[in-house]
């Protein structure tokens, strides 16, 4: 007799045991694999939802626009994972990015030191590679308006993932602050390659469209994007910028109604609640203007907002409450520079308007030779002609309207300005032929400054009609 035959007892039916135990879990795993495959049925019980937490770090790890109550979520559950795993790298970077975008989202530039903080703090602990974080510091530099340092945090992302495709699309903010079209163009297409089709690459594409000037191309792409975009966070985002678009060619109603489906989609889209005052300004709806903008700026405290509302007060010959929405900007732009924002782009745009065109000069000189892109060449033109400097405001104003190559954004804000700054300099046939473009573009583009283009555009009276030559 063998020694498998002689053996009895405890061993042989241990061994037994664990052949059954093996036959079972491989059972288990076949039947486990059946069920994985088979479809959903009426009747059974759905795979539980992910929570909000997961909702919010799929979509700050994805560059999708996330819920702020998913992003409240997430952070309570990475704050308290990384109180007993401090050394987590790559949960402080999820943390960071989720500061970054809760920041961005309420305009409170005390999540900025903390991001900050949370994404260095990834960087030495986390792996020797690490886009993540890398991504992360670049998106708090363009939110920070820093695109000198976005760019730095941007490239450096890239060289560490060149597949990442939020890597790619993080340099498109970095480079449209420094006025790098080309820069911007190849980012794009390398996004555009690494993720066709994605509803945020769409967003992203029609945001560098826009500022190419290609209107109708932006507008399908943004509606596309807001058709195809999964959670209501994202869909409400790509809504607002429809919105802005549509604001942007003048068509107010169809505006108002992509800002009023974004508030339904979610109601924390306080971007879509300003614009939605901007839109009933601009039909005349006043009084729900002022509460729409009132609204936005209780919960979202952006200067940008603020100059809107006081600009909307002075066109309604209230200037003290105008003064007081000043006020309050210069004082929300100290507290978002305290956090590390650059503010000057706003404040300059205020000085010039509303304060020391001087000081605006000085302000925006200093910003053009940092950060040079086109938003700051119209508003340092438009302060150098406020102090009478109109020979160099025309330079930047050309800059600001025709880019390096004959083609930018159409802005009827920037064309105005290079209108009244012709007019100055007795040039009436291109004053008259810019001022009527800017009404063109958007005859509602300003409460203040669209009924000085149709004064303007008055006293410049018809071009003179001339006879054959002798």
């Amino acid at each position: 007799m063998d020694a498998m035959q002689r053996e009895t007892g405890p061993g042989r039916r241990a061994r037994r045991g664990r052949r059954v135990l093996i036959a079972s879990v491989a059972g288990a795993a076949v039947l486990g694999g059946v069920l994985v495959l088979l479809p959903w049925r009426a009747g059974d019980a759905p795979p539980p939802a992910p929570g909000p937490a997961a909702l919010a770090r799929g979509a700050v790890t994805t560059g999708v626009p996330a819920a702020l109550p998913d992003l409240a979520a997430l952070i309570g559950d990475r704050e308290t994972h990384l109180r007993a795993h401090p050394l987590d790298g790559a949960s402080w970077a999820v943390l960071g990015a989720a500061y970054v975008e809760q920041g961005r989202r309420t305009a409170d530039g005390a999540n900025w030191p903390k991001a900050e903080k949370a994404l260095r703090t990834s960087l030495r602990t986390g792996p020797e590679r690490n886009p993540q974080a890398l991504e992360g510091l670049a998106a708090l530099a363009v939110a920070r308006r820093d695109f000198p340092t976005a760019k730095k945090w941007g490239e450096s992302a890239v060289r560490a993932a060149p597949k990442r495709w939020t890597a790619h699309a993080m340099l498109i903010g970095a480079y449209t602050g420094l006025g790098d079209d080309k820069g911007v163009g190849r980012a794009l297409e390398k996004v555009m390659e690494l993720r066709p089709g994605a509803p945020a690459v769409g967003a992203l594409a029609a945001g560098v469209y826009r500022d190419r000037g290609w209107r109708e191309d932006a507008a399908a792409r943004i509606s596309d994007a807001a058709a195809a975009a999964g959670a209501p966070a994202e869909r409400a985002a790509y809504l607002e910028q429809a919105g802005r678009l549509a604001f942007e060619r003048g068509e107010r109603e169809e505006a108002l109604r992509f800002f009023q489906e974004a508030l339904r989609t979610d109601p924390d889209q306080r971007a879509a609640q300003a614009g939605q005052g901007r839109a009933l300004a601009a039909l005349g709806r006043t009084t729900e203007a002022l509460s729409a903008y009132q609204a936005a700026l209780a919960k979202r405290p952006s200067p940008e907002y603020a100059l809107e509302l006081g600009e909307l007060y002075e066109s309604l010959g209230l200037g003290q409450a105008a003064r007081v929405e000043y006020d309050l900007l210069r004082e929300r732009a100290r507290d978002a520079e305290a956090a590390g924002a650059d503010e000057q782009l706003v404040l300059g745009l205020l000085d010039a308007d509303h304060g020391d065109p001087a000081a605006a000069v000085e302000r925006l000189r200093a910003e053009w030779g940092r950060q040079p892109g086109t938003a700051v060449a119209d508003a340092l033109g438009w302060a150098l002609h406020r102090t009478g400097a109109d020979e160099e405001a025309l330079e930047f104003a050309t800059l600001a309207t025709d880019g390096d190559k004959g083609g930018g954004v159409r802005s009827a804000l920037y064309v105005f300005h290079r209108g009244v700054i012709e007019q100055e300099l007795g040039r009436s046939g291109p004053a008259r032929r810019h001022l009527r473009e800017a009404l063109t573009i958007n005859p509602y583009f300003s409460p203040l400054r669209a009924p000085e283009a149709k004064r303007a555009l008055t006293e410049l009276g018809e071009p003179p009609v001339e006879g054959p030559p002798d």
